[in-house]
């Protein structure tokens, strides 16, 4: 299901929801979900999305079983929040750099060719976060809603890169769009549909086509 139809759903029924850094009062709580991550990476970058396996994980993060589905209820929560994090770290490092581009639509590819290019070089990292997306369901809105404004906030800063600049509804509705055609054309590479340079050019003829000058 794309993100942007996920993201207008609200909270879902479920309170199983995954605990955020936010969520954790101590250092050491923090700590452990890093521990986690780093795990649930480590795993996936060596066998994709069969090998994170919830007992796995737990070991190799060194908590209990427990504990794991304590920070994050299921394997989708955890690969979802995995790719939150990516995408959490490809956001503060545009909000340090200047996006080169004369256009909104330059800024706008040379954003996600960047991120696409850093996803594609741990194909099987790829493939995990991306089958966990594409599985998710309404128990994992909130994840996916945090995914979705990720993603939203990197591509409108990139229309808009003035600090002062506050997103409108219309940048917004952009973004939603764009962040769905990135989702199918990553999950056409994925799946071997497409080839890198297919997953760029499509990109780029749809964002052509929403942001013209």
């Amino acid at each position: 299901m794309p993100w942007a139809t996920l993201m207008t759903m609200g909270v879902p029924m479920s309170t199983t929801n995954s605990l955020t850094a936010d969520d954790l009062g101590s250092a050491a709580q923090r700590e452990r979900r890093k521990r986690i991550l780093d795990a649930t990476y480590d795993l996936a970058r060596d066998g994709g999305f069969d090998a994170v396996q919830m007992r796995a994980v737990a070991d190799s993060a060194e908590v209990a079983l427990g504990t794991l589905y304590r920070y994050f209820p299921s394997k989708i929560h955890l690969l979802v929040s995995a790719l939150a994090r990516e995408f959490e770290r490809n956001e503060a490092l545009f909000r340090k750099m200047e996006i080169p581009g004369d256009t909104a639509a330059e800024r706008v590819i040379f954003v996600m060719k960047r991120t696409t290019r850093g996803l594609q070089g741990d194909p099987k990292l790829t493939e995990a976060l991306t089958r966990a997306f594409m599985f998710a369901d309404a128990s994992v809105a909130t994840e996916i809603h945090t995914v979705g404004m990720l993603l939203t906030s990197m591509l409108t800063r990139a229309m808009h890169p003035d600090d002062d600049h506050e997103p409108t509804d219309q940048d917004v509705a952009i973004a939603r769009v764009i962040g769905d055609v990135w989702l199918s054309a990553l999950v056409a590479w994925v799946t071997g549909r497409s080839t890198a340079a297919e997953t760029g050019a499509h990109m780029e003829t749809a964002v052509g086509l929403l942001l013209r000058d």
